[in-house]
């Protein structure tokens, strides 16, 4: 456990994880996959990429929005979309080239 989180459940008068509901339990292992990390993956960024990409959609859904605030949004997705599909590019170009070898078999 992270020296933080071990003084904030020092504080809490927490003994064990175990004790915590379960919504305190997703916030603590969350807390725990960022705080253990030293660097990115390139399955973080692409889900990070994924979920921008998700909420964009989902404002773009929302009728209340104005507009030129979804407009604004478009550079965004664009970008996000873009990074994503360069880090899909080789996964794709090995499925390409994987089904033209399995056609001259």
């Amino acid at each position: 456990m992270h020296n933080l989180i071990e003084k904030i459940f020092k504080k809490r008068g927490i003994a064990d994880a175990n004790d915590l509901s379960e919504e305190e339990k997703r916030d603590f292992d969350n807390w725990q996959k960022i705080l253990s990390k030293d660097t990115l993956t390139i399955e973080d960024l692409r889900q990070f990429l994924q979920n921008q990409i998700d909420v964009i959609t989902g404002k773009w859904q929302d009728y209340s929005l104005e507009n030129t605030k979804k407009a604004e949004m478009i550079a965004y997705f664009t970008c996000y979309k873009t990074i994503l599909q360069v880090l899909d590019s080789p996964k794709q170009a090995r499925e390409q080239l994987e089904q033209q070898l399995n056609l001259l078999l």
